[in-house]
């Protein structure tokens, strides 16, 4: 998996925008982002083959920033256990939950979003080391 889109927004409801990388702070998450200084949700993940999946469903793209997460990676199924590791270049993170899709998709993206990322709109994580995440990045799962 490598790291394709990063996007971050300064607070909720506002339009996230287009980084080529992006600080993270352990225990705080990414400078710049809604979700800085959060307890658990710190960082969001999901994977443009998921949202391509879920545009088949719909019948027209889901664009990686209308999802409003923060990391997109190319490929591959977003690990949802609470608890597995990952590692984003030099940043490690962990998984706090599942990212369950809200009803304001339907209206960013359009009517049926919600239901066609159903288990399909990645992770919410917490930042375990600080560091910079790049676009073109390498994901590892270090522990499932």
């Amino acid at each position: 998996m490598k790291v394709v889109a990063i996007h971050i927004a300064p607070g909720s409801r506002i339009p996230t925008h287009p980084v080529e990388a992006v600080d993270a702070e352990a225990g705080r998450g990414l400078v710049g982002d809604r979700y800085h200084g959060a307890r658990r949700r710190q960082v969001t993940l999901q994977s443009q083959e998921e949202l391509d999946q879920a545009a088949e469903e719909l019948g027209h793209a889901v664009e990686a920033h209308a999802t409003r997460r923060n990391i997109t990676v190319d490929v591959g199924v977003i690990p949802a256990k609470p608890g597995t590791r990952l590692r984003i270049g030099d940043v490690d993170l962990e998984v706090v939950r599942d990212a369950a899709p809200c009803r304001l998709l339907d209206d960013w993206i359009g009517p049926g979003a919600m239901a066609a990322l159903r288990g399909r709109a990645g992770s919410a994580l917490r930042v375990l080391t600080t560091g910079t995440i790049r676009v073109g990045d390498t994901v590892q799962i270090t522990t499932a």
